[in-house]
């Protein structure tokens, strides 16, 4: 395991779920926390094909220089792809960022909500095909995590172009999410104190009820999405994968990273940055050089 010397630093508040346009988005986004029933059939898509849906599906693309290699993000749980703005003045050269808006929430708040993980895997699988025919990675934070493993296992069935890596951050392993406490089943009052808990609720946007409202809406639908997933043991990814975590993470803790050493093939590296649940978007310039350096060419997947 690999902790970062660097100093512990308070997470800028960037919740970008779906705030209203009126207000500037403060600066830290919503928590995603524990997730996951097997789903090894691969599901269809639930949407047309359509360039206009693509469009929907990847929101806020970036590229630092000429691009080597496109990072498509997922966020945490309840999460929009806003959430990765405050990356932006970081990125390192070569690195597209590609954050991924799923339904229900940012740009996408006036569609349903997903209510099956693996029509919404399907859905992406389909939605992101082009993503794949350049070099690129898989990020995913906490509830993203979980997205990013099994889009990646329906990448290995299909066939297609493997990412250079897969790469987990804050994420409970599928076969271990038993220990995570069962959030979702609050009331709403009971689920907004957890967020609070977790820096995941910023006090500034508390009196805005209505959008408290949807937020959790989406939280719930996400955490009660990744309790409904859990797989009975491990299936090993065929590409490397990086796991990254916060010091001081009270939603998943520095050891239980660890499970996910089961989930390749080759050896996975653990590597720890000082703060909480949301330490990358404390200070993310250490953890996109960390994403850049092993997501670079000749590291895995297929080179250009």
């Amino acid at each position: 395991m690999t902790v970062s010397t660097l100093p512990v630093a308070r997470a800028p508040l960037a919740w970008a779920a779906t705030a209203p346009r009126r207000r500037r988005p403060s600066r830290r986004p919503s928590h995603g926390g524990g997730e996951q029933n097997a789903m090894d059939e691969p599901t269809g898509p639930t949407e047309p094909t359509g360039s206009n849906r693509h469009r929907r599906w990847v929101t806020g693309r970036l590229a630092a220089g000429e691009p080597r290699v496109r990072l498509l993000c997922f966020p945490q749980a309840g999460g929009a792809a806003g959430a990765f703005s405050v990356w932006r003045p970081h990125l390192p050269a070569g690195v597209e960022l590609a954050p991924v808006e799923l339904p229900g929430r940012g740009t996408r708040r006036a569609e349903p909500l997903p209510d099956d993980l693996g029509a919404l895997v399907g859905a992406l699988l389909e939605a992101l095909d082009d993503e794949f025919k350049r070099p690129y990675a898989l990020f995913g934070h906490s509830f993203g995590g979980l997205v990013a493993y099994e889009l990646a296992l329906r990448i290995g069935q299909y066939g297609i172009a493997p990412p250079r890596a897969v790469l987990v951050s804050g994420a409970r392993a599928p076969h271990a999410t038993a220990r995570a406490e069962p959030v979702h089943e609050r009331d709403d009052a009971g689920l907004l104190e957890w967020l609070r808990g977790t820096g995941g609720m910023p006090a500034s946007l508390l009196r805005q009820t209505g959008y408290v409202r949807s937020v959790l809406a989406a939280v719930r639908a996400d955490l009660t999405l990744g309790v409904a997933h859990r797989r009975a043991e491990p299936l090993p990814l065929a590409c490397p994968l990086h796991v990254f975590g916060g010091t001081a993470d009270p939603v998943v803790p520095p050891a239980e990273l660890q499970d996910w050493r089961a989930y390749a093939t080759s050896a996975v590296p653990v590597t720890l940055y000082p703060g909480d649940h949301f330490y990358l978007y404390a200070d993310p310039a250490r953890l996109l050089a960390d994403i850049a350096a092993v997501t670079g060419p000749g590291r895995s997947g297929f080179s250009r």
